[in-house]
């Protein structure tokens, strides 16, 4: 890894990491972003995310994108892919897992605005798709389309 400041105080970044237990015991990293003077978005694509029925303890699948608008810190994405890794043994219902994502990331790292898209594969027949944004998108912002098509089945 490189001597940088920036990289200092990263914990899981060049090593091993165990999958955290937890969504609680998950440790989200950011680091300074360079370009905070200028409005640009991120985005991060989970396309095979897992979590757990909380009634059933069945495995449940969605196709999460979290685009973010950075200001001063950026998500350190080791960090993050060990964060949603956690959510394989946790329970909770779509709308819990999706919507608690996007508010985590989103005060962590003090983001100029944040919009997680969770599209659920379907659970009883039904597939669920829970969208949550911090607040209108801000003026000059270019957000294009997430790319993922609500599920259709065979038709």
């Amino acid at each position: 890894m490189a001597n940088d400041a920036i990289y200092k105080g990263l914990g899981q970044l060049g090593q091993a990491s165990a999958i955290p237990a937890s969504p609680q015991e998950a440790v989200l990293e950011r680091v300074s972003n360079p370009h905070a003077d200028t409005l640009y978005l991120t985005r991060f694509v989970a396309p095979e995310f897992t979590s757990l029925c909380p009634v059933t303890g069945q495995p449940d699948f969605a196709h999460l994108v979290i685009d973010y608008a950075p200001a001063s810190w950026l998500v350190e994405s080791k960090s993050l892919k060990l964060y949603l890794t956690s959510f394989r043994n946790h329970g909770a219902f779509h709308e819990d897992c999706t919507v608690s994502i996007g508010k985590r990331i989103f005060g962590f790292t003090e983001a100029k605005w944040l919009r997680i898209s969770g599209y659920w594969y379907p659970r009883g027949g039904i597939p669920i798709d829970v969208f949550w944004q911090s607040g209108p998108v801000p003026d000059g912002l270019y957000v294009p389309d997430t790319g993922a098509a609500s599920y259709r089945g065979r038709g």
